[in-house]
């Protein structure tokens, strides 16, 4: 590969101000949110004793996997030495910090009382999976922070892979422990499963994937750069192979749960008697989320289309949000078994009962503006500093490529 050349973006362009303008304004609408379910209770959304993760939790985790899975591009060039994806590692690092803390503001503006974070923050319960996850998110902060450092300064280049390396670890530890927050509730035949924390894994690779590749087609096709078909493509058809990998593990997940007698009854409810859980699952997790984009990748003509590229990794992100509606959510609704393999014991306070969940306004605007919040932090740091080649045609990234069906 040719000596990159990185350069801020301009930023002084109508489109420029406009887009800050719409994320500025979805970030306000965001905090609005925050204080008034704060200020009036949690009363005010759909959340109740039964579902107390609602959807900012859904917007919340998909930004905390899709930002572990977004690093993958810099893993790729530092620990796996694949010199064409190199030149994308420091907008991989980038974009992975800031879902992070976007997906983590969710978090804390939806305690109620924010300030609690303090207790969680100097007082460590380390039976309890949450613990962890106060050093594993501040972990990967710092880890990613001094990977960009080591990448972006030419005197500390040769730091860059050994670092790299234990960032692409931790990421992994990270992905883990985010899984096993639901593999470790022993109480709800959703979760009860070590096979959940591969799975968060995978599906990291591929929402992190998608989003990344929106965000660089995007940087490109509106600052006027060159960008190949070579990386796009390479880019395309590893995000192929995880959208494959996710839906494997779902399929495994199911089939696991239907041959043990006791989730015979919550994989009914999620897959047939479920109501809104069972058709988000078909309809928006497994075919807009998965059948389309594999469709969309791999067919010989739509998958060599930059807009067709760009509508599968958009539905790869709607199905991820999709399927951690029906992760998080639908995990509450069904019910839980108080007492498994005893005589029946009921009382009258929604025992055995579907819980009703319908979102309100107010989460919705407070997951939608931790999304925006990730997005404007990324816009305003490649105008400020050099995350972007100038140019990444396919002669620039590869001199002896030899055309556009090339495949990674």
């Amino acid at each position: 590969m040719k000596s990159i050349r990185y350069t801020e973006i301009e930023g002084r362009s109508t489109g420029y101000y406009g887009l800050l303008a719409v994320l500025g304004f979805l970030v306000v609408a965001g905090l609005g949110a925050a204080y008034y379910m704060e200020h009036n209770g949690h009363w005010v959304t759909g959340m109740n004793n039964q579902i107390v993760w609602g959807m900012p939790h859904v917007f919340a985790v998909f930004l905390i996997v899709a930002a572990s899975g977004a690093l993958n591009v810099a893993s790729i060039s530092s620990v796996f030495g694949r010199t064409l994806y190199k030149p994308l590692a420091p907008l991989s690092a980038l974009l992975a910090m800031m879902l992070l803390v976007g997906g983590l503001a969710i978090l804390v503006l939806d305690l109620g009382r924010p300030d609690r974070l303090i207790v969680a923050m100097t007082f460590f319960n380390f039976k309890s999976i949450f613990a962890w996850n106060i050093f594993l998110y501040n972990g990967f902060l710092l880890i990613v922070g001094v990977y960009l450092w080591m990448m972006m300064d030419r005197r500390m280049n040769r730091y860059a892979k050994p670092v790299g390396f234990f960032a692409f670890l931790w990421r992994l530890i990270l992905t883990t422990g985010t899984g096993s927050i639901f593999g470790f509730l022993v109480a709800r035949q959703a979760y009860d499963t070590a096979l959940l924390a591969p799975m968060f894994i995978i599906m990291s690779f591929a929402y992190g994937l998608a989003i990344f590749l929106l965000v660089l087609m995007a940087s490109y096709r509106w600052t006027g750069r060159p960008l190949g078909d070579l990386v796009v493509l390479r880019l395309k058809n590893l995000l192929g192979v995880f959208v494959a990998a996710v839906l494997y593990f779902v399929v495994v997940y199911h089939i696991t749960n239907l041959y043990t007698a006791k989730d015979i009854g919550f994989e009914r409810f999620m897959l047939l008697d479920g109501g809104m859980y069972t058709q988000v699952f078909w309809w928006v997790q497994v075919v807009l989320g998965s059948i389309v984009p594999l469709v969309l990748i791999y067919h010989p003509t739509w998958g060599k289309s930059w807009a067709s590229i760009a509508v599968a990794s958009v539905l790869v992100v709607v199905g991820g949000l999709g399927q951690m509606y029906v992760t998080i959510i639908g995990g509450q609704a069904y019910p839980m078994e108080m007492f498994p393999d005893k005589e029946v014991v009921s009382s009258a306070f929604f025992d055995g009962q579907i819980v009703d969940y319908v979102p309100s306004l107010p989460e919705f605007l407070l997951g939608i503006g931790g999304f925006a919040m990730a997005l404007i932090a990324v816009a305003l740091a490649v105008k400020i500093l050099r995350f972007l080649p100038a140019r990444l045609d396919d002669q620039m990234a590869d001199p002896h490529y030899q055309g556009a069906d090339a495949k990674a």
